[in-house]
């Protein structure tokens, strides 16, 4: 069976040179005699992968030494409790409410603390990122132990095209879905996050990237489990417990990937082009109508309807059958969505949207 066109927002495609590469190397890595999977994480073979995978992280968003890279597990959602009790020291903190994810890391942060909805976009339905005025106002105020953003909104498909000013509140920001799709200026954040199943590997890794000064005095709760303590996890390099090993040595090879194909910018260049593809098909069609509002829209996750649910439920049977699959928007949401993450390739987006045209066509002549 020939491989199909995946859109799916996560788990997602992964190149076709690294699952080549873990076939070769599923039963044996190079000469340790066993599998990763049954490598065990105190040994040197593994400490030689994890050690790896941080230093080309490094090199490829200019990580600088004054910030922790941790491969946690947990999902990104562990992070929703994990932020507030390392860093709430005052018991304070904005939230920018820009989606769902969002709202939910908000509605979380409430048990440890006082969490203010700066912001929101709710009464339009997430379609756009709010207007950040009221948060750099606050900001300005100095009593927030940090701000808090969902950088790209995975279901609505909605991005922050521009940061927040915070002055010296740290910013937090979940970059789950736009990930090592370009450029981060890491200097901007105090903490950064990812579910690695998206841009930066397989389900089961969350990468965590942390200033120094906002963990040396370790968490801001004592009633902060001692899994989610970053600065013990810092100390035990990321091997408090048991990591996901196997998920580890995937997000490697993907840093590998990203670095050796051009690194940051060029990945940006190509997801935007391929962004650009879809939204120029969506606006110029009197049939589909994209969801986001356009200063907002994402660069990694496209969502549009046709004009009606049940059309919207015909074309993912009709771009099943020709091999495009997972495309089906959010049960959240509604509607359609194509997930183009880095390892989406411009041809899989050129097929969909020639999907997109045929079905368009294909409907407005049986309405006639």
């Amino acid at each position: 069976m020939a491989r199909v066109h995946n859109f799916s927002a996560g788990p997602a495609a992964l190149p076709r040179s690294i699952l080549a590469e873990l076939s070769d190397e599923l039963a044996e890595y190079g000469d340790a005699g066993m599998s990763v999977m049954e490598m065990s994480h105190r040994s040197a073979a593994f400490q030689r992968i994890i050690d790896e995978a941080e230093a080309t992280l490094r090199r490829i968003l200019n990580i600088p030494d004054r910030y922790r890279v941790l491969f946690l597990q947990g999902g990104a959602t562990l992070q929703f409790a994990g932020i507030p009790l390392n860093l709430m020291r005052r018991g304070r903190a904005g939230y920018v409410v820009s989606g769902s994810f969002a709202k939910k890391a908000w509605s979380e942060a409430q048990r440890y603390g006082e969490a203010l909805a700066l912001a929101s976009s709710e009464d339009t339905g997430f379609d756009r990122i709010p207007g950040l005025a009221p948060v750099e106002a606050r900001a300005a105020v100095g009593d927030l132990d940090y701000i808090y953003i969902c950088q790209n909104n995975t279901i609505y498909g909605t991005q922050f095209h521009a940061l927040p000013g915070c002055g010296e509140t740290p910013l937090v920001a979940d970059v789950s879905s736009c990930f090592l799709s370009m450029p981060l200026e890491i200097e901007r954040y105090g903490l950064v996050y990812a579910g690695a199943q998206k841009n930066a590997g397989i389900a089961g890794v969350t990468v965590v990237i942390v200033r120094d000064d906002l963990i040396d005095d370790g968490p801001a709760s004592p009633y902060c489990p001692s899994y989610l303590d970053y600065r013990l996890e810092a100390s035990k390099g990321s091997m408090y417990n048991t990591p996901n090993t196997f998920g580890i040595y995937v997000c490697g090879k993907v840093f590998r990937w990203i670095e050796e194909t051009g690194g940051l910018a060029a990945m940006q260049q190509r997801n935007e082009g391929k962004a650009r593809l879809l939204y120029e098909t969506i606006d110029t069609s009197s049939f589909y109508r994209g969801v986001s509002q356009p200063d907002s829209r994402s660069i990694a996750n496209v969502t549009f309807r046709t004009p009606t649910p049940q059309l919207d439920a015909e074309f993912v049977d009709f771009a099943a059958a020709c091999g495009i699959v997972n495309i089906k928007g959010h049960r959240a949401a509604g509607g359609l969505r194509a997930s183009i993450y880095n390892a989406v390739s411009r041809e899989s987006v050129e097929a969909l949207a020639a999907c997109m045209r045929e079905f368009e066509t294909a409907s407005e002549t049986r309405s006639r």
